[in-house]
């Protein structure tokens, strides 16, 4: 799976080829292409049922800016879409074998536990409540709850001055249940970006989410919302998958770690997110 020792059996076999063809003494030596070879799997390993399927099914946002946000081609952009797309290369399965289905904080759990999707990365937050229903690889990205208002609103410095007022979030996150117990008014709707009319006319003060949403938003509407504050909880963003999949998990974090090593993750991140938000090193795997 390590894609260096691959490369260097490769350079070998040609080096080997290329001296075999000067020891012949006749004609010049030609070097035959090397394929990369095709990845191999435990047995009846969820890797192997997914690599000779060819194909792969993730879910993820598509209103996400920065992480995965719907793009011009009908295909998903973003951070956690780029994640995923370095753990089906490793399956050996070509980008535009990979099936994007549209995931929102309320079916994350329910699309990994029907087989709608065969993983969900989608600024998913790990905590207890939800490792009872699904598992989780990673971390791969530690984000934290923060607090988007209009640009000129100088009255909401900090969590604290949420308390009593009508903030917007998204139904079925962490965020919305976090406002809850603060004691804010919670408007709760199915996605961040519808958040942002309630907050434009004043129904709501503010939005609440994690940082790195938050900022996207931002950026996408200059001029009219800033980001406020500082972050108040930390979410471990991880990769959903079913249940006591405990092998599939575990290769999920190999492949993580390896791509934190190799400088895949941080192209990746350079790419996406990393146009808004300075690069940070990506948080220690849980094998729990």
């Amino acid at each position: 799976m390590k894609r260096m020792r691959i490369a260097l059996v490769a350079a070998a076999a040609v080096s080997a080829l290329a001296l075999a063809g000067c020891a012949g003494g006749g004609g010049e030596a030609t070097e035959e292409p090397t394929a990369e070879p095709a990845p191999t799997f435990a047995a009846g390993s969820t890797m192997e049922t997914l690599a000779e399927a060819g194909t792969i099914t993730v879910g993820t946002k598509f209103d996400q800016p920065l992480f995965g946000l719907k793009g011009p081609s009908g295909a998903p952009e973003g951070f956690d879409v780029e994640i995923a797309k370095i753990i089906a290369g490793e399956l050996g399965i070509a980008e535009d074998k990979i099936e994007w289905v549209e995931t929102v904080s309320a079916n994350r759990e329910p699309f990994i536990q029907n087989g709608d999707v065969d993983i969900v990365v989608a600024t998913y937050t790990i905590n207890d409540k939800r490792k009872e229903v699904v598992s989780f690889a990673g971390p791969y990205y530690l984000a934290g709850q923060s607090i988007l208002t209009l640009a000129d609103n100088d009255d909401i410095k900090s969590e604290e001055d949420l308390v009593g007022q009508p903030v917007c979030s998204v139904t079925g996150s962490t965020p919305a249940a976090n406002l809850k117990e603060l004691g804010a008014e919670v408007l709760e709707t199915d996605t961040y970006t519808n958040c942002l009319e309630p907050l434009r006319s004043g129904q709501v003060v503010a939005v609440s989410t994690d940082n790195v949403i938050l900022a996207g938003l931002a950026a996408q509407n200059e001029g009219e919302f800033k980001v406020v504050g500082k972050p108040f909880t930390e979410e471990p963003y991880g990769i959903g998958l079913a249940l006591e999949d405990t092998e599939f998990r575990d290769w999920i974090n190999d492949v993580l770690e390896e791509a934190y090593e190799d400088g895949r993750y941080e192209e990746a991140w350079e790419s996406t997110a990393g146009a808004v938000l300075p690069f940070v090193e990506p948080p220690a795997v849980d094998r729990y």
